[in-house]
């Protein structure tokens, strides 16, 4: 006799009669993978010592002297400003490649504000008093022949202003002639050159810093508007809780205002793109197409061509057209789904501090990228100074490293009297120096793999809690007093070698991601088509190996948290039930989600079309309140990012709640049949749904 075939996806649940929910007589799992996780957080903790012993932020926060003393630091406290001896060397090529003009740099209380040369200056007691000021040490009663050769003193001043912490001449223009210190001319000691001389100096000494001049604008914005965006936020939080209560006791109503809200919102954001795009018809300038006009730091810029409204109508029209169509199809869906969330409804109303549990998370969160981020700053600053030769003349010497203190005396000097030994770059030669860039590497894995991990136990503690509603016969009577404190501790003290696996593999796929895009950016300016489409491929098919993940562990994590078997049983668990009711994950699961991502969009709508009006200033009624910004789309972008987070963390507790009670139910279908020996444990409301019913004694 042939043996009987095992379905496909794994045998339906048996009934139970003991099973009464999340199993609480249980053992630890992937014992192995928690011992790992324990080491490599004892590695983390090492890594950040190491980096903190050797780093130096200031490297990156202040300019360098040519000696690599910080200025506005120590001894050189009163000196904040750099200033260069000859700002026409830096317009060598030499300076975008080690980010250091070829002349001696000191640091300076205030930048020159008199144009004059060192051999008139030394002739004049006050002017040679104010021109010391500037040198690297006194000259004494040396020659002005032999300053110049040591290179004590620069061989001029230019009137300068100071510009992020640099002094840089004063160019101005007098109609289409540059000038400086308004002379069109200066003398650099030798002869007389035009200001314009300088632009190419300044221009290479800038290049990387430009970056810095916008960070510098942001932060300012930030400084006038930061109380502003917290009140917007504030509002976010306010309207998000509102939603979340009005969900409890409406959620039916609240569901269908929220649809027909979100389709008005982006009705609404056409109908104002489309006056927009009419009333620039006949204003000059405004029929160039994006592409002519290139990227602009100033974002209000584009606000004034006709082709960003244009764009701004396709993009909301296309979303509109696809939630009508959505909601045309899937009507009856939407009622199951409406359902859903009224069973997670009276869930968090049995467990009302899960709304509350995302703070925590942030909070753990906030710890991890803190973390990540100040050891990110002390390795990529743990480097030593590098001095290298720099000559003005032909020398075979040129950009070998030196020592500066020896420098004088040595044999480079000999051959290469002109000459100078100056700060360069920062670097090393130590064997922590050659590692560096693997501890960089292990700095960012280890930020993966936390921030998973913190993920994924709130994933595990909220299943539990509303695991153990689903499963009471009784509610609340044979419930936990504190259930979401039980599920954590359950979750700490059982799993966490479960939710360091489930988190290690995500953290795996990310930090490839992560160097498919390294490796894209160095490929940039390649030509090879080959390379570039299969590096397209990858980048996709890791995407989606992603998502795929993050959804297996989540399912993962509920059925560890109801039975406490291990990772990869309970993915396997999960993943087989859910395939044993696929039609049913797609429309009931997948609808709910997608009913939730509509009220957080219809939050982040509404708070962001309030920011836009009141940080722009194009309403009449917030002129006098909105603060004087750079780029005020600054503040409106951080208004809209950070209302999404609020609405997310609120919102998150929803889809966890809904996906851990359909996966119960889905357990319940299996278990139950309805007879009063093994009636169905779901409410009425889902009973008549999905037409099931508890027969009567």
């Amino acid at each position: 006799m042939d043996m009987e075939e095992k379905p496909k996806y794994g045998e339906p649940r048996k009934f139970d009669p003991s099973f009464k929910g999340p199993i609480q007589n249980r053992g630890c799992t992937d014992i192995i993978c928690c011992i790992i996780f324990v080491i490599a957080i004892v590695g983390y903790v090492a890594v950040g010592i190491l980096a903190w012993t050797h780093g130096d932020p200031r490297k990156v926060i202040y300019p360098t002297d040519s000696m690599g003393q910080y200025c506005g630091q120590g001894n050189l406290g009163k000196q904040p400003l750099l200033f260069y001896f000859n700002m026409m060397k830096c317009a060598s090529p030499m300076v975008l490649l080690e980010f250091q003009c070829p002349t001696p740099q000191v640091c300076v209380e205030k930048c020159p504000n008199r144009t004059m040369t060192l051999v008139k200056a030394i002739i004049n007691p006050s002017d040679w008093n104010y021109y010391k000021e500037y040198c690297r040490e006194d000259p004494g009663q040396k020659a002005v022949s032999q300053i110049l050769q040591e290179k004590l003193c620069p061989a001029y001043l230019i009137s300068s202003k100071p510009f992020l912490q640099r002094c840089f001449p004063s160019l101005g223009k007098k109609g289409e002639v540059i000038t400086v210190g308004d002379q069109e001319t200066f003398n650099d000691g030798e002869k007389t050159r035009d200001a314009k001389d300088l632009v190419a100096g300044m221009k290479n000494a800038t290049v990387v810093m430009e970056g810095r001049q916008v960070a510098m604008k942001i932060f300012e914005d930030y400084t006038k508007s930061w109380y502003w965006i917290l009140i917007c936020l504030l509002i976010a939080v306010v309207l998000s809780l509102i939603f979340i209560v009005l969900l409890r006791y409406l959620a039916g109503i609240m569901v269908w205002v929220m649809i027909l809200m979100v389709v008005i919102v982006i009705a609404y954001g056409i109908a104002h793109c489309s006056i927009k795009y009419v009333n620039l018809k006949d204003s000059p300038g405004s029929n160039i197409t994006l592409q002519q006009l290139g990227f602009q730091p100033d974002f209000s810029v584009y606000l004034h061509i006709r082709q960003t409204w244009l764009a701004f109508i396709i993009i909301l029209a296309i979303v509109e057209l696809i939630i009508i169509l959505l909601l045309i199809f899937l009507r009856n869906r939407i009622r199951i789904a409406v359902e859903l969330i009224k069973e997670a409804s009276r869930a968090i109303g049995y467990v009302m501090s899960s709304l509350f549990y995302p703070i925590f998370t942030f909070f753990l969160l906030t710890i991890v990228i803190a973390y990540w981020g100040v050891t990110a700053v002390f390795l990529s600053t743990s480097s030593e100074p590098v001095y290298k030769v720099f000559n003005e003349t032909v020398c075979s010497h040129s950009r070998e490293t030196c020592d500066p203190e020896n420098f004088t005396l040595s044999q480079i000097k000999k051959d290469c009297p002109q000459s100078e030994c100056l700060f360069a770059f920062y670097g090393g030669e130590t064997p922590y120096h050659k590692y560096l860039i693997f501890i960089q590497f292990y700095n960012v894995f280890l930020f993966f793999w936390c921030a998973n991990f913190v993920t994924a136990l709130g994933q595990m503690t909220l299943a539990g809690a509303f695991a153990s509603y689903y499963w009471a016969f009784k509610k609340p009577q044979d419930m936990p007093a504190f259930p979401l404190c039980a599920s954590l501790g359950r979750s700490l003290r059982y799993h966490t070698g479960s939710l360091a696996f489930g988190s290690l593999i995500l953290a795996i796929v990310q930090i490839i991601r992560v160097l498919l895009e390294y490796i894209d950016h160095k490929l940039k300016g390649a030509e090879n088509k080959f390379a570039k489409f299969l590096l397209c491929c990858l980048k996709c098919c890791f995407w989606c190996l992603e998502k795929f993940i993050k959804f297996i562990n989540r399912n993962a994590y509920i059925m560890v948290a109801i039975y406490g078997k291990n990772f990869c049983r309970s993915a396997s668990d999960a993943f087989m039930l859910l395939m044993r009711n696929v039609i049913r994950v797609v429309v009931l699961d997948k609808v709910t989600d997608f009913i939730l991502f509509l009220g957080k969009l219809l939050i982040v709508g509404l708070v962001g079309i309030f920011a836009f009006f009141f940080f722009s200033g194009h309403t009449e009624a917030f002129k006098g309140a909105a603060p004087s910004l750079h780029y005020y789309w600054v503040p409106i972008l951080t208004v809209l990012v950070g209302t999404y987070l609020i609405a997310h963390g609120f919102f998150s507790v929803y889809a966890m709640c809904v996906d851990t009670l359909f996966l119960c139910f889905l357990e319940d279908l299996e278990r139950n049949d309805g007879t009063p020996a093994r009636p169905y444990l779901m409410s009425d409301n889902l009973l008549n749904v999905l037409k099931k019913k508890n027969q009567a004694n």
